[in-house]
């Protein structure tokens, strides 16, 4: 990592600049950064009649790294809705990953102990879950030829297609993001590759071609499972699982599945990388809350686990990386919580965003 790295910050709409200023200050108390802050999504089409300007892309690309709030909002969704050509905030998002080349998805699944009984799963199914589903980004059903035709009464189609390099670029990453959690670690790296090989053509390849790459990683266990035996064992044996890695569709359910199996949504970090070299955009998974937004209560700790993970995958910092989320750990253990998260418990407190990254940065003081 540079001495000081240049971030793009994009706070987008609803309680994306309030997240993204308190991750400012957790990120100002362990390291030297440069940050321009730029319009996105909702914000951007008031400013300018787009969810995404040239100037911005622009400024990403001469970046290290990118960080993103949240877009949306019912005020564009109701312009939409009176006019389907008008500009919608999430154009913004999906542009800046077409933008930037973003292949690959990286979301961890691993819930904080403070909150394990927030699962809907029983402690003893989710205790030692720590896994990290691997999505292609940017290639099958959802960018293959698609229509409707009038025949039979009237059919649509989708076709799903995939290129071996584009399985070789995203199964690569499978296994370098898989060597990577080794590290002081006890057990070794794992990659499961999820497919449909008994019934698709896509999946045989994909299967054929992850087989090929495996080759160069001989340090590497794999091992290969249908799509739909994967979302049993995500709920029956979520801790077996290492790194998963699959295409488009199925990562998109299947990441999905994994994040509800924390039980706390608002938690939960995600990465989108592309080239080696390029930056990276880093965002929380969860919407852009409208209806609290400037009430003071937002949920910071999912911006601020996603800049732990621009660190580790984006800046390469593992360290800084480790101690953000084992401030976000210990402020968990202290039975701090936003209003998302509090069940009212006994030992639990309900705070807001400004205490919640005041405990944050304590953390990182100690």
């Amino acid at each position: 990592m540079s001495e000081t790295s240049r971030i793009v910050v994009l706070p987008g709409d609803g309680i994306g600049p309030e997240i993204v200023g308190a991750t400012k200050e957790v990120l100002d108390a362990i390291g030297s950064f440069e940050y321009t802050e730029h319009l996105i999504g909702g914000a951007s089409i008031d400013e300018h009649g787009v969810a995404l300007t040239d100037e911005v892309v622009e400024a990403c690309r001469q970046s290290d790294a990118v960080l993103l709030g949240a877009v949306g909002g019912p005020k564009w969704d109701e312009a939409v809705a009176n006019d389907p050509t008008a500009p919608r905030p999430e154009q913004g998002l999906l542009g800046i990953r077409k933008e930037l080349g973003l292949f690959a998805n990286l979301r961890p699944v691993k819930p904080f102990p403070a909150l394990i009984e927030s699962s809907p799963l029983k402690r003893d199914r989710i205790e030692g879950t720590d896994l990290l589903v691997v999505r292609e980004l940017t290639g099958g059903i959802y960018f293959g030829d698609s229509g409707r035709r009038d025949d039979n009464g009237g059919t649509a189609y989708d076709e799903c297609a995939y290129s071996v390099p584009e399985i070789e670029r995203i199964t690569r990453v499978a296994f370098e993001a898989a060597r990577q959690r080794a590290f002081g670690r006890d057990a070794g790296p794992r990659v499961t590759s999820v497919d449909k090989a008994n019934v698709l053509e896509s999946s045989r390849l994909w299967r054929e071609t992850v087989k090929v790459v495996a080759e160069d990683y001989s340090d590497v266990e794999l091992d290969h499972m249908l799509v739909d035996n994967t979302a049993m064992q995500l709920v029956s044996r979520p801790a077996d699982f290492d790194v998963i890695v699959t295409e488009n569709l199925f990562g998109d359910i299947l990441s999905d599945e994994g994040a509800m199996l924390t039980g706390s949504l608002g938690m939960l970090p995600s990465a989108s990388t592309g080239a080696e070299g390029e930056p990276g955009l880093f965002e929380p998974v969860h919407g852009s809350a409208p209806d609290i937004a400037g009430t003071g209560s937002a949920n910071p700790l999912a911006t601020m686990l996603s800049a732990a993970m621009m660190l580790r995958y984006g800046l390469g910092n593992g360290e800084s990386a480790d101690r953000i989320e084992s401030a976000v750990d210990g402020v968990l253990a202290s039975g701090l919580r936003t209003p998302d998260l509090f069940s009212g418990a006994e030992g639990e407190s309900k705070v807001g965003t400004e205490e919640v990254a005041a405990a944050v940065l304590a953390q990182l003081s100690r």
